[in-house]
């Protein structure tokens, strides 16, 4: 079955649902925050790290669960491998955008400028693998995180004590609301986490797709 750019299904209907259960665990985690619940569960700190609630690992099985649904309305390119291939390619370069721009401790002009470039970029190169899937998924991720970036502007003007508003040790602290606005949420939501949900979604959607064609192509017991 080819890739076709001109989907038959629509992405619209294919995200509801998943972008409502999605919003529904956002929800969730800001009230298990605000309640202080366990924090294995609602890690309050900076980043919200290791917490077991939360939206990001849905980028893993919604890919996947994307990757079935495109594959079964024939959507779906011919081979598994070059899906896996490209989006551990883009892995590769937002794994050396997002070290440049934000983990290497040399400073040099353009730095964070050209990693976040760099994070763009690998967040494309999935289309190359499976251009439907990944049409999804960057809708499913804009659906997920545009929510996350709203309720992260009310949680750090009211200084909720969440994740949301939570500051990073080592970030300045006589920056100005927006800039720190822009910075903690504007960036990683509109830009980190939806190259994080394309690769990482593409990623397992190939993986289920490989799962779902092996189970074609196995020979039937006679």
């Amino acid at each position: 079955m080819a890739d076709t750019s001109n989907s038959r299904i629509s992405i619209p209907q294919l995200i509801l649902i998943p972008s409502v259960i999605t919003l529904g665990v956002t929800l969730l985690r800001l009230v298990g925050e605000l309640q202080n619940w366990p924090a294995a569960l609602f890690n309050r700190d900076a980043g919200g790290g290791g917490s077991l609630i939360g939206i990001t690992w849905l980028a893993l099985v919604f890919g996947a669960y994307f990757a079935l649904k495109l594959s079964q309305a024939g959507e779906a390119p011919a081979g598994a491998g070059r899906v896996i291939g490209f989006a551990l390619l883009g892995l590769v370069i937002t794994f050396v955008g997002g070290y440049l721009g934000f983990g290497m401790k040399a400073e040099f002009p353009g730095k964070i400028v050209i990693g976040l470039a760099l994070m763009i970029v690998g967040a494309l190169i999935p289309f190359y693998g499976w251009k439907a899937l990944s049409k999804v998924l960057l809708a499913y991720g804009y659906a997920a995180r545009i929510p996350v970036l709203i309720l992260m502007y009310f949680a750090m003007r009211g200084d909720w004590h969440t994740h949301y508003d939570a500051i990073p040790p080592e970030f300045p602290k006589d920056l100005s609301f927006w800039s720190k606005y822009i910075q903690l949420a504007v960036v990683p939501q509109m830009i980190m986490w939806i190259a994080f949900t394309i690769i990482m979604g593409s990623l397992f959607g190939g993986i289920a797709l490989a799962w779902a064609q092996r189970g074609k192509s196995a020979p039937q017991p006679t």
